[in-house]
């Protein structure tokens, strides 16, 4: 089954089981995928479809910031609700030991050394830790890795 299977599967369990909080965020994800699809005239594999959830859990996470500075504590409860749903669709997350190895392992792969090195290491990473790892923590990561 693919994550989009999956994702329309949960959406008609939410329905059945009157769950509006769930339903109204699995609602917003499947219009966000249908938007890229119908944007770009593509079917999105799942790999895309990780991408536009790691983008939506940014996203929360980045009001869940604001919304706390603001004193609403109602819309953090909320947002943060929203982010415990999208991460039932992203991958298991690699911790910041097996992020720092597999930077480690491509930098010597590269042969890279020094800041100059950053776009093009982070450009290998994405394409090897897309969707296994939060991309924040791979550019810090890169950035300890060069700087030795």
């Amino acid at each position: 089954m693919s994550l989009k299977e999956r994702i329309s599967e949960d959406m008609k369990t939410a329905m059945r089981a009157k769950d509006s909080e769930r339903l109204s965020t699995i609602r917003m994800l499947q219009a966000a995928i249908k938007q890229r699809e119908v944007d770009e005239r593509v079917v999105l594999d799942d790999a895309a479809v990780v991408a536009i959830v790691d983008k939506l859990i940014k996203q929360r996470k980045d009001s869940v910031a604001a919304f706390e500075q603001g004193g609403r504590p109602d819309l953090v409860a909320k947002e943060s609700a929203e982010i415990t749903v999208l991460q039932a669709y992203v991958p298991q997350r690699l911790s910041a030991e097996q992020i720092g190895a597999e930077i480690a392992a491509l930098v010597a792969e590269l042969g890279a050394a020094g800041p100059g090195d950053m776009g093009r290491v982070m450009a290998a990473a994405k394409t090897r830790l897309a969707g296994k790892a939060e991309m924040g923590l791979v550019s810090a990561a890169v950035k300890q890795a060069l700087a030795k």
